[in-house]
């Protein structure tokens, strides 16, 4: 098949597409695949892709623009296919407000939240009604944006003093904050792949600095992984199911993530999930498949074959 990975662009997790874009454009590659990567950052993607037509659009862009929706509506609006969920349920998934609404009212289980509007902090006096977040979700609590990933923006709060500080920090990624209770447990990753959905192996994380956030996610050496996750089976089984849950009850296509914490009791809790998860040396779903027995080519080949059934 011919096909465009789309790459980069021009958020603050270009850099961590580009190494994405890159292993998949290789794997897709070895695979037997005629494929380019391509660059929206760099080139109009619109023009681009019809100088060079694929068969398909392999999506690796990270954060707003490629998780949101944006490029997916573009491609249906110019009809290249693409890999992955359709342009609504990035949106819906992409949004941690809305997203974690949605996983609620499923019943799925994700940490006591409360929302921050930057405009109600501008204009409605909301910086008052601070003291009430931490009276709703309890300390230490996390603070992250709605709308961004790759844990940027994202803060833990230990004393009430400083949630004002965590809260600015992240309304300077999206318009939106989301104070959340702060979950004591294991943090596991379940990737799920194809067309019926299939739970890989559950990725455990353990972050040397006891934080798992875009340094220890993307420096070498920074974080322990271990997959399969060093859980009993009865506990893959229950993330696994929620997993699966959260995937379907937000219509995910092809490929996605699902990040929990398991408490001391064994419950998982969903935190949020990711439409375009990452492909880089150091990412969850590679490890994933290779603990599942899959290769790089393999997994890329099995996200393929799921877009290319519709």
């Amino acid at each position: 098949m011919r096909v465009a990975v789309l790459a980069g662009g021009r958020t603050p997790e270009r850099d961590v597409s580009l190494r994405s874009g890159h292993r998949v454009t290789h794997a897709l590659a070895l695979g037997g695949h005629d494929a380019w990567l391509v660059d929206p950052g760099e080139v109009p993607l619109v023009e681009t892709l019809q100088e060079r037509p694929p068969d398909i659009c392999y999506l690796t862009l990270h954060g707003k623009e490629g998780e949101d929706g944006t490029v997916q509506r573009l491609l249906d609006l110019i009809e290249i296919p693409y890999t992955g969920t359709e342009a609504f349920d990035c949106e819906v998934a992409f949004d941690k407000v809305l997203a974690k609404d949605a996983l609620a009212r499923i019943g799925i289980a994700t940490p006591q939240w409360i929302v921050i509007e930057g405009w109600a902090l501008r204009d409605l006096g909301a910086g008052s009604a601070l003291p009430k977040a931490i009276e709703r979700v309890g300390l230490p609590c996390v603070v992250k944006p709605s709308r961004s990933g790759s844990a940027l923006g994202v803060g833990s709060v230990e004393r009430s003093s400083d949630l004002a500080a965590a809260v600015m920090a992240a309304l300077s990624f999206a318009d939106a904050a989301i104070v959340e209770a702060k979950v004591e447990g294991s943090e596991v990753a379940i990737g799920v792949v194809g067309t019926p959905p299939e739970a890989l192996p559950l990725v455990e994380i353990v972050p040397k600095s006891g934080v798992y956030d875009y340094a220890s996610r993307y420096t070498a050496g920074a974080t322990e992984y271990f997959a399969p996750a060093r859980v009993s089976e009865e506990i893959a089984t229950a993330c696994a199911t929620e997993a699966m849950r959260a995937v379907q009850g937000l219509h995910l296509r092809d490929v996605a993530r699902v990040d929990t914490i398991v408490d001391a009791r064994g419950k998982p809790w969903v935190l949020e999930v990711n439409v375009a998860p990452g492909m880089t040396e150091t990412s969850l779903l590679p490890m994933a498949a290779q603990a599942a027995g899959w290769t790089l080519s393999e997994l890329c080949e099995r996200v393929l074959r799921s877009a290319s059934t519709r």
